[in-house]
């Protein structure tokens, strides 16, 4: 059976988990990718970080950007969110502030499913390396779907 989620319910999918894939298009086709991302409920956006090259590229070009969420306890037992959103490239103390709080939400995430402490960002991020800092965007949200089965 198929079912419908509200925006609550969809709102918790994107808050107890922190993977999901980010679509985008680019040169008129579309590419979809694996992100580390963060839900901040408060703000209604979506955190996430990149190095430079290909996606931030294709978003900084055309901002209209689509991520999805599946959370999965068996093959017939899952649910699934769909955002819409509006890509936004922060800078200086903004996206030092949005990369604290995401920081803070996936250490929090981390420990709650997996049971692991983490230290540093570097264990969850391969973005940080030689001491570069990733670029932090958002995504800000327009719409929210999901769905789910059972059986």
């Amino acid at each position: 059976m198929y079912i419908n989620l509200d925006a609550k319910d969809s709102k918790f999918v994107l808050s107890n988990n922190y993977l999901g894939h980010l679509s985008y298009i680019y040169q008129n086709k579309p590419f979809v990718v694996p992100i580390t991302y963060f839900f901040d409920a408060k703000k209604n956006v979506i955190i996430c970080y990149s190095g430079e090259g290909h996606k931030m590229n294709a978003m900084r070009q055309n901002n209209q950007v689509a991520m999805n969420v599946i959370d999965v306890d068996a093959l017939t037992k899952w649910k699934s969110v769909l955002v819409h959103g509006t890509f936004e490239q922060l800078f200086a103390t903004e996206a030092k502030s949005y990369l604290h709080d995401f920081s803070l939400g996936i250490k929090a995430l981390v420990v709650k499913k997996e049971q692991k402490e983490l230290s540093f960002i570097s264990e969850f991020s391969s973005k940080v390396i030689n001491d570069n800092l990733p670029m932090i965007f958002i995504i800000k949200i327009d719409d929210i779907t999901g769905k789910m089965r059972k059986d």
